[in-house]
């Protein structure tokens, strides 16, 4: 099997997207995150460049990576400079990592108008930056920056520099495509080209996805020779971000028959993307191949009816080989074999000609011609589905709710209160509160009535709350529209999303609410019966 090392740059060109942002602390739990997946190098950053990419060096070195080492990343020396007297090349020896990643550049056009200095000369500011840090570290990686676009334009020079490179100790030549504008069989046909030229230099592979085949280019660099490829968590990076780690290392290991991680390791990846997302602050990508949620979800009645007798006829490989799952959703696409699916999931082991299943499909069918969602609120559908078997207990009873918003002129924001009423069995519970805003009081005012009969409520909290506006219907459209809520809620165990909708955004707000409330009650309950039968 052939090994490949795959390089996470995620700590450092990730940080280029826009809207990302890591601290130190973030990094270096990310860092500890990754080595736990197995990857073999991990760049922290650039030092010379902010404080924050210093201290994560200087922290780094209290933690016991099991698997990468840490790379510092750097440029050659500024073209005026002498390597010794270089702040950049000083900055990343006092690093004091095992790796050090030097760029230089390799397209002409970028000597002459970057760095404002001769082809020549350039030659020298590679070869001498690479030989004076050399000593200093046990590996050392040469990225050749914009080499693609550098060997289109002049291939004898771009060569040229990778020799310079690798006669100066880099013990891998990186062949990045900067701009991501290479298509996969232009990488493939120069990487084949390089190795020809370099037969004893082992190559590696940096590429970005501004053409969105930045995995691709990956790939049939590895089939052309590269034994080092280089990449982000979730494809993230400057502009349209880098090749995404999350796709390259399962198509290297489940398809080409590679080694990337470690034994075993291969099923961390979803959660390690996920984990990365969530310290990121950026939302998961649903769609995202191999590790996104709806990767291997499955909607139309007949797909569903087919991979649940064999699940080869419409996934890829087997969601649990990466760490995720098949999905089965609910719409008003659901046939009766997603019913059926579903209720498994929840233990109700229903025929398919049962009432039952006859009565929850129209029922979907026509909530979701309204615009509910079931599909994104499961919790919303286990109540459903429990409450048409009968398995699910009235926990409260709306009787009314009243909810005020307003602002007076010497206020500088409206303020809102809600009034409450519900019964519980035989007792009628009558509350108000305000809160932030309609909902957030509604939200309070109904907490404070219930939690005197079910105190287990103050373990819930809200995690988020989205509105969409849905199409117009019944000739309403704009300000009359109905809209669709959704609230994930969740507590130390789990969480839940649950749904409401109406032309009115306070009712359709209660909808979810409402069966945000109950599904925690039911979740608790179903819990207690477990420990019940397993005393028994």
């Amino acid at each position: 099997m052939t090994h490949i090392s795959i390089y996470d740059t995620t700590l450092r060109d990730g940080t280029q997207a826009e809207d990302l942002h890591l601290s130190t602390e973030d990094k270096v739990r990310i860092a500890q995150k990754l080595d736990d997946l197995g990857i073999a190098y991990i760049e922290g950053g650039w030092p010379v460049s902010n404080p924050t990419d210093q201290q994560f060096f200087k922290e780094i070195k209290n933690y016991d990576l099991k698997h990468a080492r840490v790379t510092c990343f750097g440029s050659t020396h500024n073209p005026k400079q002498t390597p010794d007297k270089d702040p950049n090349l000083k900055s990343v020896i006092q690093a004091k990592t095992d790796v050090i990643t030097l760029f230089g550049k390799t397209w002409d056009i970028h000597v002459k108008e970057a760095l404002r200095t001769t082809l020549e000369h350039n030659l020298e500011i590679i070869s001498g930056s690479l030989a004076f840090v050399r000593p200093e570290v046990r590996e050392l990686f040469f990225d050749a920056e914009h080499f693609f676009d550098g060997f289109k334009a002049q291939p004898d020079y771009a060569l040229l520099c990778l020799r310079k490179a690798w006669e100066a100790g880099a013990d891998v030549l990186v062949l990045c495509d900067t701009n991501g504008g290479c298509l996969p069989h232009e990488v493939g046909e120069i990487v084949a080209q390089v190795q020809k030229e370099l037969p004893g230099a082992k190559l590696g592979i940096h590429t970005h996805n501004d053409s969105e085949t930045a995995v691709a280019s990956s790939l049939i660099a590895v089939r052309n020779g590269a034994v080092q490829v280089q990449g982000t968590m979730n494809g993230y990076g400057e502009r349209c971000g880098n090749a995404n780690l999350c796709s390259v290392i399962p198509n290297l290991q489940l398809k080409m028959g590679c080694t990337c991680l470690p034994e075993g390791h291969l099923e961390l990846l979803a959660s390690t993307s996920h984990f990365v997302s969530e310290v990121a602050n950026l939302k998961p990508f649903l769609r995202q191949p191999f590790v996104g949620n709806s990767a291997f979800a499955h909607k139309g009645g007949i797909h569903v009816s087919a991979v649940t007798r064999n699940p080869r006829t419409y996934e890829h490989i087997e969601p649990e080989l990466v760490g995720n799952k098949q999905r089965v959703l609910l719409s008003d696409l659901a046939g009766r074999s997603n019913i059926l699916f579903k209720a498994k999931q929840f233990g109700f082991h229903l025929e398919k000609d049962d009432p039952f299943v006859s009565e929850l499909l129209a029922e979907i069918k026509t909530r979701e011609s309204k615009g509910y969602e079931y599909a994104a609120a499961e919790a919303s559908f286990e109540l459903l589905l429990n409450q048409t078997l009968g398995r699910m207990r009235r926990y409260f009873s709306l009787l009314s709710f009243r909810v005020i918003d307003a602002r007076h002129e010497d206020q500088a924001q409206p303020w809102a209160e809600a009034t409450v009423m519900i019964k519980v069995g035989g007792v009628v519970e009558h509350t108000a509160a305000a809160g932030h805003g309609p909902v957030n009081a509604l939200d309070h005012a109904l907490r404070k009535a219930l939690e005197r009969f079910y105190p287990n409520l103050k373990e819930m909290r809200l995690l988020d709350f989205k509105v969409r506006v849905l199409s117009a219907q019944n000739g309403n459209s704009g300000t009359a529209s109905n809209v669709r809520v959704l609230i994930e809620s969740g507590d130390a165990q789990s969480r839940w999303i649950t749904v409401g909708v109406s032309h009115n955004i306070i009712e359709a707000s209660w909808q979810a609410l409402e069966d945000s409330m109950n599904y925690k009650l039911f979740k608790d309950d179903q819990h207690k019966l477990q420990r019940i039968t397993t005393d028994k």
